[in-house]
């Protein structure tokens, strides 16, 4: 017996209508464009990767959310998580020849199977940044400011969002000094980032289950309400390397005009195994919505592969979350007009007329919607009003015959006179661009 297939995507995927992918686009192009500014070079990557490689350096939680596969040789691969590991492969197939520091950028296609919730899908677009190569505190604050200047491009205000950092250097130093022993840092680490998304006790719980005593599980928890750096300072005793590291990272961030968005926030760890330095996420100020961007210093990764150990900061800057809560500030990004004028006709006399006068405006560099079929007026300036294009132009019997045809501008409806001949000419009068 037949069974009724299923028009949706696969849970947790998304199909891309063209409205959805006017959003999409412009989202992609203001990520390039901020990346460009901030003189990020791209690169791309396969979508499969080496399940090895991914298991290895990704975080406890990630592994469990790897779409995993054997391929017909039963080589064990992996649709990729997340897009470090891969590009800490590519700088080590490449290592002697590259030169450092290096920024590069990526819009990476992810997939996760993890539960469904808002912001979360099992499939997303993520653009990410990452300098390798550079020690400065310089390099955090690039790919923030990066990060920043994308989102004021968008529309968001400072407002809007804040950014919450911490060190997970400095976490370690305030462990040592409360006696938590060096061996049980991981699972501090974890239990830090699960916090507020399972219950204390069972934070506690399983802290003591990893021989942590119930005294030093409780303190690791209760060191979330330090919420300044002073008070890290009094719970250290001195000024530590990693203390002085946040705080050269702050005056940095502030002459490069970003300190204003920015929090401190001990409770960021962020769940990947392979952050040892400062670790960033950014939430909407209503905490509506998951992280915006998250991201942090990795030293180890590159060494753990195989290649030579090199210091590195990265960010990723997921599509769902931002999508939604532009969506939430009324800021609908897909509402935006790609189309310049509109062009219709009433009669088959009229369209090799309408398709040249299409053509010498395309060439010209004007993006134009030809209708393909005749119709009349009413018919046409309804499609073309309804948000299709900025301007129409209409071609009867009367325009061909006048060679005068009316360009009506569809916001306030004014209309201005061009001769058939100024239009077609264009195209051959439009500067050549490579003068």
């Amino acid at each position: 017996m037949d069974t009724q297939i299923s028009f949706a995507p696969p849970r947790g995927m998304r199909d891309f209508y063209p409205e959805d992918m006017l959003l999409r686009e412009r989202l992609f192009d203001t990520w390039r464009a901020a990346a460009r500014r901030f003189s990020f070079s791209p690169y791309d990557a396969c979508v499969v990767e080496s399940l090895d490689l991914l298991k290895r350096k990704s975080g406890e939680e990630i592994v469990e959310q790897i779409y995993s596969f054997a391929d017909k040789s039963g080589r064990e691969l992996a649709l990729r998580a997340e897009m470090t590991p891969t590009l800490a492969r590519m700088i080590a197939a490449r290592q002697g020849s590259l030169r450092f520091p290096l920024k590069w950028y990526a819009i990476a296609q992810c997939f996760r199977y993890e539960r469904m919730t808002r912001g979360r899908k099992r499939e997303h677009y993520q653009w990410n940044l990452d300098i390798v190569g550079e020690e400065s505190v310089l390099a955090e604050v690039e790919v923030l400011s990066a990060a920043v200047s994308a989102i004021s491009e968008l529309g968001l205000k400072p407002s809007d969002y804040k950014i919450h950092f911490n060190n997970r250097a400095l976490l370690s130093e305030i462990f040592a000094k409360i006696g938590i022993e060096t061996r049980y840092h991981a699972a501090a680490f974890l239990a830090m980032d699960k916090r507020g998304k399972i219950p204390n006790e069972e934070i506690e719980c399983s802290l003591r289950q990893q021989g942590l005593p119930s005294e030093a599980a409780s303190s690791v928890l209760s060191l979330i309400n330090i919420t300044s750096l002073d008070e890290v300072k009094k719970q250290l005793g001195n000024e530590t390397p990693a203390l002085k590291r946040m705080q050269d990272f702050q005056n940095a961030a502030d002459a490069a005009g970003i300190s204003g968005t920015l929090v401190f926030d001990l409770s960021v760890v962020r769940g990947l195994s392979y952050y040892t330095g400062m670790v960033f996420e950014a939430f909407d100020t209503d905490r509506k919505f998951r992280a915006i961007f998250g991201g942090g210093r990795y030293d180890n990764l590159l060494g753990d592969i195989g290649a030579k150990p090199m210091t590195a900061v990265g960010l990723g800057f997921g599509d769902v979350v931002i999508a939604e809560l532009l969506n939430e500030k009324g800021k609908n990004l897909a509402n935006c007009r790609t189309t310049d004028i509109a062009i219709g006709y009433m009669t088959t006399e009229q369209s090799q007329l309408a398709v040249r006068i299409a053509t010498a405006l395309r060439n010209a560099g004007h993006n134009v919607d030809l209708r393909l079929t005749p119709e009349k007026p009413r018919s046409f300036f309804s499609y073309a009003g309804s948000g299709v294009a900025a301007e129409a132009i209409f071609i009867g019997p009367d325009e061909q015959s006048s060679g005068i045809l009316k360009i009506k501008n569809l916001s306030d409806g004014t209309q201005r006179a061009a001769a058939i001949n100024d239009l077609l000419g264009i195209c051959a009068n439009r500067r050549n661009p490579d003068e």
